[in-house]
């Protein structure tokens, strides 16, 4: 375990910070309980201050819908106190129950202990959970530095799925029916979906469990196309205990780290066994809403060019980000280069330019992706890195950052993602410059490889690896060198010069042969690739509902001066559109959340956002 001493000063609530000590021996059960029986009973009371005085100065409350019916996250004992003064007597908090065994006690570093706990309560329309940090004090009993309180179902609408599922005894009919459900010949969807990846697929399954009539729509020939589309080399970066899908987990044979085409296969059998609606070879023409009735009328084109004009309550995009759109730097010359020009996202097989030479023009994943698979079929290909790059491997990084919690032995992954949820980005921010520099030391023989090879790395966005990255920018990294003694990664073919470098100037121009630099140098090149990123979502929201729409949609990604996405999951501006994004774990913890609003509108039992002001 890392010493303290290694770290930069810290506002975290560590041993130093509080000013005080404790023993592994701890009680946590004990601690935990006597710590939760004030606060249950304060916060029945409707109590905001004695429930605060439970609360460190420095401390964090972050709520997903439960008492905000919003993403919140209150910082600092000032912040909870007015938070709580205006919602208790407004959401009427009641029956908290400790959950049994939950409370342990870690030391994440020398400096940094908790005791983590979880529980469970309840308001006038909703089932919720939580999850508390308590720290140590100088003097007296333990208090709360961070806790998270999470709608979890709402009172009288169950999912229909375990105990609540109730299937049709007449298998005879199974058949008939789902023709006659997916066609929605005479009748609307009640959500209309734009894509049908992980996003799309994920919430598609939260809704229909919630009995919300939902239709996703897809350009794609076959379910999964958008990733058995890609280039043959494509893999997952995340372990498979980060990546189950809602109600239909990997399988125990699953690897590790999933092929993409593998993943194809199993969206479009996950569509099939949990019979969701989806029209593929389908394309949304146009969507436009009512502004008297607020209905979505979305124009849709089928592969025969048939049309229909559906009227629906609620429209989901779940494009991913950027819905295809390529973004390639514009140079001169361009048009006089002889050899070929395309996006990553166009690469197909590397062998398709077999003899060839190959400059990549980007170093973050895709780069790196491609480059390696070029290499390994023989041809020649150069990175030109424009800018530096966070590094980080998978097989140091990931068991710091997640610390045990997706893991083979790991907690279910529900229990996981609750646990990870409660760790708001404001506080994470200050932990992630920890565990960046935690990862450098491990990572610290292929680092140097890199520096002596000229490649320009960087400790990730703040100076705190890759989340916030992820959060920020959706870039900007690349996560790779694989735990495998059969797998060499494309970060150390850079170090051994098998995958070329250059990174000495910027591009100028092209030429008809290749590219030329600021500095007067040139570089022969065949093939460009551009791994350059793909256009914000916004883009295809104007494509789709037109400049005076999309000027209403509220910014997506990116996180707002509370550390939440700004838009992405909750209210994004217009009445009743949502947009869902992001990879498959992000997708199946909050396309709960997502599902939960829409039934909660359609039931009548959504209450009134406690927003950010900024954002109202």
């Amino acid at each position: 375990m890392p010493h303290a001493q290694a770290f930069p000063p810290t506002t975290l609530p560590t041993l130093d910070n509080l000013g005080a000590s404790v023993s592994d021996d701890v009680d946590a059960i004990a601690v935990a309980t006597e710590w939760f029986d004030q606060f249950a009973r304060t916060a029945s009371d409707g109590d905001a201050t004695a429930v605060v005085g439970l609360f460190i100065d420095k401390s964090y409350w972050r709520d997903l819908l439960s008492l905000t019916w919003d993403f919140r996250t209150f910082e600092g004992a000032g912040k909870i106190q007015a938070f709580l003064t205006d919602q208790l007597p407004v959401m009427r908090p009641r029956n908290f129950c400790l959950t049994p065994g939950s409370a342990s006690f870690a030391r994440q570093y020398a400096d940094l202990v908790w005791i983590i706990a979880r529980f469970t309560f309840e308001t006038d329309v909703g089932l919720a959970s939580g999850v508390l940090r308590l720290v140590p004090q100088a003097t007296g009993p333990w208090k709360c530095a961070i806790l998270l309180t999470n709608l979890e179902d709402l009172k009288g609408f169950p999912e229909k799925a375990g105990p609540f599922r109730n299937p049709n005894p007449n298998h005879g009919l199974w058949e008939a029916e789902r023709k006659q459900e997916v066609a929605f010949e005479n009748t609307n969807p009640t959500v209309l979906i734009m894509g049908a990846g992980q996003s799309g697929l994920e919430l598609s399954a939260r809704l229909k469990c919630l009995g919300i009539p939902t239709l996703a729509i897809d350009k794609n020939a076959r379910i999964g196309d958008n990733w058995r589309n890609r280039y043959d080399a494509l893999c997952l970066h995340d372990p498979v205990w980060y990546d189950h899908m809602p109600y239909m987990p990997f399988p125990p044979t699953w690897p590790v780290y999933t092929p993409a085409r593998k993943l194809a296969n199993w969206f479009e059998a996950y569509a099939e066994a949990l019979e969701l609606n989806i029209w593929t070879s389908t394309t949304v023409v146009q969507a436009d809403q009512d502004p008297q009735t607020d209905m979505w009328n979305v124009l849709v084109r089928r592969a025969d060019g048939t049309e229909r004009v559906f009227q629906v309550k609620y429209f989901i995009f779940a494009t991913g980000f950027g819905d295809g759109y390529k973004e390639i730097p514009k140079y001169p010359g361009m048009d006089e280069f002889k050899g070929q020009i395309l996006h990553s996202t166009s690469h197909k097989r590397a062998l398709d330019h077999e003899g060839k030479k190959i400059v990549i023009v980007g170093a973050c994943t895709s780069a790196h992706d491609i480059a390696s698979d070029y290499y390994r079929h023989g041809i020649d290909v150069t990175i030109f890195q424009r800018s530096s790059t966070y590094i980080m491997t998978t097989k140091n990084g990931f068991p710091v950052l997640q610390k045990g919690l997706y893991a083979e032995d790991g907690p279910p992954v529900d229990v996981a993602d609750r646990l990870n949820a409660a760790f708001p980005n404001l506080a994470m921010c200050e932990l992630a410059k920890r565990t960046a520099i935690e990862i450098a030391e491990k990572d610290k023989e292929l680092l140097d490889g890199l520096k002596r090879v000229g490649f320009r790395t960087n400790m990730g966005y703040k100076e705190a690896g890759f989340l916030l990255a992820a959060w920020e920018r959706a870039g900007g990294y690349y996560l790779g060198e694989f735990p495998s003694d059969r797998y060499v990664g494309a970060s150390q073919l850079i170090v051994d010069g098998k995958i070329k470098l250059k990174n000495d100037a910027q591009i100028e121009s092209f030429t008809p042969t290749g590219l030329k630099f600021d500095n007067g140098s040139e570089l022969p090149a065949d093939v460009v690739v551009f791994a350059t990123g793909v256009g914000e979502m916004r883009n295809a929201i104007r494509r789709v509902c037109g400049d005076d729409l999309t000027s209403r949609v509220k910014k997506i990604w990116g996180l707002n001066e509370e550390g939440e996405l700004n838009g992405c999951y909750r209210d994004v501006g217009p009445k009743g559109f949502f947009v869902m994004m992001g990879n498959l774990a992000l997708c199946r913890f909050y396309s709960k959340h997502v599902a939960l609003q829409i039934k909660a509108m359609e039931e009548g039992v959504f209450g009134q956002r406690y927003s950010l002001k900024s954002e109202c």
